[in-house]
């Protein structure tokens, strides 16, 4: 080559790992953009075919945030004036019921949410927080292919369709998980702000603790605290005691009665209710696992194992140990499979990995047609593999190609 020549770029295989997960994320992508086009054309999605805007659950938050704005923070706990809001926004009444039972900081965020007429603040909900979890995901994937893998993954769709909160949780665990090596107090940052869905939180205190990451810990309380505290001084003490009847009356609702159905909990719990099983039984059940898997965790932190495995496993844990999980909520299920891409990535892929994790993603996929818990067998199906992962990690076993 002379010395006018420029190099050649370095060419990409076709089977590229990186190119693989990309047209995968992209593939997936098109197909629920289709789908979710389909549905708004047919009056299903964002508005109906009156031009009004549709009830999902959306339209708690929104409700939640006018209530604030009209000066009754309150009264986003009183099932009856938040209903009357609801049908506001949307300008009908609807069947189904979308109640409000998270902690009084939260109304922060649906005040803010509530500035825009509903349809825009819908629409602008998700994008706010679909950018912000395709950015934790990536952050983890570390790699450009991490954007369609995040925008691609299946259990986006459920979170899009409600109008729910999945995109957000998954970018504080996912930020969380992906700052807390380098930037620790910024990950406490996160898991304090996770604090407005504390179901998905219990595990990490435990893990923090255990591996003395100090840092972290005092950031995540320091945080928590500052929004219990400045929500009382804008809202009063009445939201925090309406709260605590709320949450009352909803455990009761969906953990007891079996109000929203069993089959819709993507939990141990939900399956074992759905298969006639009897309360006390069922908690028993529920409660064991959750202790086997915090047992696990500490195990496995305080061990020398890659610390994507690490991110994994308490990832997934968040889904596993709660009873209270929908299929919205298993976008989370995200962040486990960025830190495997990410070591898979780093050290090469099992021959099996690929598929399992295609299987998990088109059970999530599958909950339009089997309301049942597929989202509890996709978690179990990524905690298998991190589990392997370990195993593997642990005893210097190279992978098999």
């Amino acid at each position: 080559m002379t010395t006018f020549e420029a190099a050649a770029p370095p060419k990409i295989a076709p089977t590229d790992p990186r190119r693989l997960i990309a047209v995968a994320g992209l593939a997936v992508l098109l197909s629920e953009l289709i789908f979710l086009g389909g549905a708004c054309l047919q009056g299903f999605f964002i508005v109906d075919r009156a031009g009004h805007g549709i009830a999902n659950d959306f339209v708690n938050v929104w409700a939640a945030g006018r209530l604030v704005l009209d000066g009754h923070p309150a009264a986003a706990y009183d099932w009856a004036a938040h209903r009357h809001m609801q049908e506001a926004a949307v300008g009908y009444a609807f069947d189904g019921e979308y109640r409000w039972h998270y902690p009084p900081p939260f109304l922060f965020a649906a005040a803010l949410a509530a500035l825009l007429p509903f349809v825009p603040a819908g629409l602008a909900w998700l994008a706010a927080t679909g950018a912000a979890y395709a950015a934790a995901i990536r952050g983890i994937v570390g790699e450009r292919a991490g954007w369609l893998f995040a925008l691609g993954f299946p259990g986006a769709i459920w979170n899009v369709s409600a109008g729910q909160n999945g995109f957000l949780t998954t970018a504080l665990i996912g930020g969380a998980l992906g700052l807390l090596e380098r930037h620790p107090v910024l990950a406490g940052c996160c898991l304090g702000l996770l604090t407005y869905k504390p179901q998905f939180g219990v595990l990490f205190p435990l893990v923090l603790v255990a591996t003395g990451r100090w840092r972290a810990f005092g950031a995540a309380a320091a945080v928590a605290l500052a929004l219990a505290a400045l929500s009382w001084l804008a809202f009063g003490s009445a939201p925090w005691l309406a709260m605590a009847q709320t949450v009352a009356k909803a455990n009761q609702l969906v953990l007891t009665d079996g109000g929203v159905g069993w089959n819709k909990l993507q939990s141990v719990f939900g399956l074992v209710r759905a298969l006639g099983g009897d309360e006390h039984l069922t908690w028993a059940i529920q409660g064991g696992i959750a202790i086997a898997i915090a047992a696990a965790l500490v195990v496995m932190w305080r061990r020398d194992i890659a610390y994507e495995l690490k991110a994994a496993a308490l990832a997934v844990g968040t889904v596993l140990v709660t009873p209270y999980v929908f299929a919205y909520d298993l976008v989370v299920l995200a962040v486990p499979a960025a830190f495997l891409l990410r070591y898979g990535l780093a050290r090469g892929f099992l021959r099996f990995e690929a598929l399992a994790l295609a299987a998990a993603g088109a059970l999530l996929l599958s909950y339009i047609v089997a309301t049942t818990q597929v989202g509890l067998a996709a978690s179990l199906i990524v905690a298998l593999l991190i589990a392997r992962r370990v195993r593997d990690d642990s005893s210097g076993t190279l992978p098999a190609r």
